[in-house]
């Protein structure tokens, strides 16, 4: 279908121009948003009768988005997710979750996500707050809001984790084979096993006696 466009769209054109576009996106999206017209005649002669009014209604809004953007672009938002040990998120982070957690009447069409955020960490996410008007937006992916704090200060909590992991691992490991070499130790356990031949010596010697004494008794 040929449309001529009532506003800027990205990758596809400017105000005025007359572009092919398919029909079902120009059904479902483009024409009820009234964001352009059907290129026929008729539509074509309304629209430069009225391009002066529709270029000044676009700068106002595209300054008014300008504004609004200052004081969103670059914020960071947090979202707290279930992952594993290796980051992945059990579920993800929608383009609705992000519109909501910004707030500030931003609908979910507004974010440019191309997939879902599936992995913590922070990730950089447009926003259009207008077809000329894009900001930037920090979303945190966390397991904690400890995590989340430690995130905001360029910790990488997941490559961190696994260096603990290994430190305790390793620790263990060194601690077994310290107690497996220590000579110390082994003289301990000579030292038990003595006292134990020791004590079964001595036992059966009393048990001896005790024997000897009562043969002589009995005489």
């Amino acid at each position: 279908m040929d449309i001529v466009l009532l506003e800027r769209v990205e990758k596809l054109g400017s105000i005025g121009d007359v572009v092919t576009v398919k029909d079902g996106f120009a059904r479902n999206f483009l024409l009820p948003q009234g964001k352009a017209l059907r290129a026929n005649a008729g539509n074509i002669a309304r629209f430069e009768r009225e391009r002066e009014a529709i270029e000044a209604r676009n700068a106002e809004k595209r300054d008014s988005a300008k504004t609004a953007g200052e004081t969103l672009d670059g914020k960071r938002y947090t979202l707290i997710r279930q992952a594993g040990e290796s980051g992945h998120l059990y579920g993800s982070v929608s383009a609705k979750d992000i519109a909501e957690v910004v707030g500030e009447d931003i609908g979910r069409s507004q974010v440019v996500l191309n997939s879902p955020i599936k992995s913590v960490g922070i990730h950089d996410v447009r926003i259009s707050l207008h077809p000329e008007v894009f900001i930037t937006v920090g979303i945190n992916v966390a397991r904690t809001p400890d995590e989340a704090e430690r995130q905001e200060k360029g910790e990488n909590v997941i490559d961190a984790s696994r260096d603990e992991d290994r430190a305790a691992d390793k620790e263990v490991a060194e601690e077994q084979a310290a107690a497996m070499f220590d000579p110390d130790a082994d003289i301990e356990l000579e030292s038990a096993g003595e006292g134990e031949a020791k004590a079964d010596a001595d036992a059966d010697s009393d048990a001896k006696s005790d024997a000897a004494e009562a043969e002589i008794s009995e005489d």
